[in-house]
């Protein structure tokens, strides 16, 4: 579990493919790696991944096939920045909000309305995302947790604050750039939970 709070930006070293479509993926990470062992979880873009090996600051994790072709991970080539957080620990403050490190679907960048103190950037949003994704709900785009200040049908939009701008990823996203998106678990287990209750009850909730 994390909290969408960006600890570093670190760096893809290496982008190694292996069997079954998957890939091993290394990433440069003073912060994220200090403490890191073998089995931990850190969040790469928003995508939580197992470490498999860490030396001299750089971890390394084995990407599914599934995971390259769902996320924007796939798009990763060596020298790309990415955001990183560790998972969190109990006890900690939770800054942002629960997320799983778990990708519903990729995004686009789709328009930058630059202010004078922060940016309005909007993104594309995939129609099976859209019943999630409310006004002032929280929503995980590559990993930063985010308030959503507008929504429509297919798209929103976030306000990034200049910390934001300057120390993650999406200070540097252009038009057209893919971003994975991670909407609140909570809309999906109330669905669910809804869901269940109408069946039960011959539709009414």
């Amino acid at each position: 579990m994390f909290t969408g709070i960006v600890e570093e930006m670190g760096e893809v070293v290496g982008v190694t493919p292996t069997a079954d479509d998957s890939a091993l993926v290394a990433v440069r990470g003073p912060l994220v790696t200090s403490d890191a062992r073998h089995g931990d979880s850190i969040a790469v873009n928003g995508v939580c991944l197992t470490v498999v090996d860490v030396a001299d600051g750089v971890f390394t994790a084995d990407v599914m096939g599934e995971t390259l072709r769902r996320s924007a991970l796939g798009a990763l080539r060596a020298g790309a920045p990415v955001n990183l957080e560790r998972a969190a620990a109990l006890g900690s403050r939770l800054g942002g909000h629960l997320v799983q490190g778990h990708v519903d679907g990729v995004g686009e960048v789709i328009a930058r309305e630059p202010a004078e103190r922060w940016e309005t950037v909007r993104f594309r949003l995939p129609a099976a995302l859209s019943r999630y994704v409310v006004e002032k709900g929280s929503i995980t785009i590559d990993g930063v947790s985010l308030t959503v200040a507008e929504v429509g049908v297919a798209e929103f939009a976030v306000g990034l604050i200049p910390t934001t701008l300057a120390l993650t990823t999406l200070g540097a996203k252009g038009v057209g750039d893919p971003v994975n998106l991670e909407v609140d678990v909570l809309a999906k287990y109330v669905e669910r939970l809804l869901g269940t209750r109408v069946a039960e009850t011959g539709g009414v909730a």
